[in-house]
């Protein structure tokens, strides 16, 4: 298959202890129902096949009732909805959720904390990744002065402190030369919260993990700063459990990644689809959705749990260490292969092996269709919607350095002779120019007329 600060924490964590009003997860009922709490991102949207999708698909429930019939047992899912990570580490160290999904730093306090409350946690799965770290982005308003990272000295920039996208905001700056301790001000805000103060004005910038940046972009309210893939540093989403519901209920967790199994595949071969069905549970446009989730999107959908994101894992530790966030997390231990291996069983080795899909030159959804077609080159997919514009749903191309997918409509385009090159930022746009006597940055209109001329 293919695929904050530690004390803010804390206290979310007795928070819940005092105001949850259900009992123990994964407890049997007066009925003998067992209650399986799954915790999910609905709209981090490179989790939908642990979270969104795969609750839509019901295939956990369908497992869980073979099983329930095997076993006489009845088994009930309760889904809890999560903006973040952190709450759901919170319910997970207090005993309230079994099944979690979150993103890479998350899941690295998700460990801390578990060990430190004696409430181990694993990681047992991969939702969604990308070996370059596309999945963050740093944007800027749209009419926006700022043009690069540089230039965010003094400024404020709005992150979710301990996210992936904070980890992405301090790595960049730092190769920028500046300090992000010192050199800015960090505003430690919800997606939601950072996203309406970059409209405000009261934020100059947003770090932020999917979708967030794509929807900015997509509704005009923003522009890429900088793109994530630039670090060159693999990214990803997981799945945890709690050690004690794993040891238990070792069927269970299995019957969860083979539900998750089945729902990477339906994306997999359903991708549009997919894509609507996480939209409408959303509220994200499915464009959005698409541009990480599709056949060529920014995430790669594949469960195992593959060297090189487990070695960026242990790449994430210093980072929180010296934000104070953990203290030292033993990775090797976290990581927990033996139940996604069993349920793969012979096939684990190859789909371990198996990397993400070739990037090709961009996809177009024609309006009213349900699927897409893809194009080898970025000029000949510009060719076609210069072509037949008013059918055009939406259209993305990969940044030329980076490969990151993004619309074509907010690239930033560069011309150079009958060459076409989009790039997710002004900054990888004009280093490209700067590196090529003759070439121009042209805007998404001219680059349609050329790309027609040339026809």
């Amino acid at each position: 298959m293919r695929s904050k600060a530690f004390g803010a924490l804390a206290g979310a964590a007795l928070l819940v202890t005092l105001t949850a009003g259900c009992g123990g997860a994964a407890s049997a009922g007066g009925d003998g129902t067992v209650t399986v709490t799954v915790g999910y991102q609905s709209r981090t949207i490179n989790t939908v096949t642990a979270g969104t999708l795969l609750r839509s698909l019901g295939y956990f429930e369908e497992e869980l009732r073979s099983r329930g019939k095997r076993d006489g047992v009845t088994y009930k899912v309760e889904w809890q909805d999560y903006a973040t990570g952190a709450p759901i580490t919170a319910q997970m160290t207090a005993g309230k959720i079994d099944i979690g999904s979150m993103g890479d730093f998350p899941l690295l306090i998700n460990a801390a904390r578990g060990e430190q409350l004696h409430r181990p946690t694993r990681l047992v799965s991969v939702t969604g990744y990308n070996l370059a770290g596309g999945l963050n982005t740093v944007v800027t308003g749209p009419d926006s002065g700022l043009e690069s990272l540089t230039d965010l000295r003094g400024k404020k920039v709005s992150t979710s402190v301990g996210s992936a996208a904070d980890g992405t905001l301090v790595r960049a700056l730092q190769q920028a030369g500046l300090d992000p301790e010192k050199d800015i001000r960090k505003l430690n805000q919800q997606p939601a919260v950072g996203a309406s103060a970059l409209q405000a004005g009261s934020a100059d910038a947003l770090s932020q993990f999917v979708a967030w940046p794509g929807l900015l972009a997509f509704q005009g309210r923003a522009k890429a700063l900088y793109d994530g893939a630039e670090l060159k540093l693999p990214t990803f989403h997981g799945v945890t459990v709690r050690e004690d519901f794993a040891t238990k209920r070792s069927a269970v967790v299995e019957d969860f990644l083979r539900a998750q199994g089945r729902a990477t595949e339906y994306l997999h071969r359903h991708p549009v689809a997919a894509s609507e069905s996480v939209a409408k549970a959303t509220g994200l446009p499915a464009e959005v959705v698409h541009l990480y989730n599709g056949a060529q999107g920014i995430a790669t959908f594949d469960t195992t749990l593959k060297p090189a994101l487990i070695a960026a894992l242990k790449k994430d530790v210093p980072v929180l260490r010296s934000a104070k966030l953990v203290g030292d997390v033993d990775v090797d231990s976290f990581v927990d292969d033996g139940h996604v291996k069993r349920v793969y069983g012979s096939g684990y080795a190859k789909a371990l092996a198996a990397g993400p899909p070739a990037r090709r030159g961009g996809e177009v959804w024609l309006k009213g269709k349900d699927t897409t077609t893809s194009y080898a080159t970025s000029a000949g997919l510009l060719r076609y919607v210069a072509a037949h514009r008013d059918a055009v749903r939406v259209a993305y191309v990969p940044d030329a350095s980076t490969g990151t997918l993004w619309f074509a409509d907010r690239a930033v385009w560069v011309a150079d002779g009958d060459a076409l090159r989009p790039h997710v930022t002004g900054s990888a746009a004009r280093a490209d120019v700067a590196a090529r006597p003759g070439a121009r940055i042209v805007s998404y209109a001219d680059a349609l007329s050329l790309a027609r001329a040339a026809s």
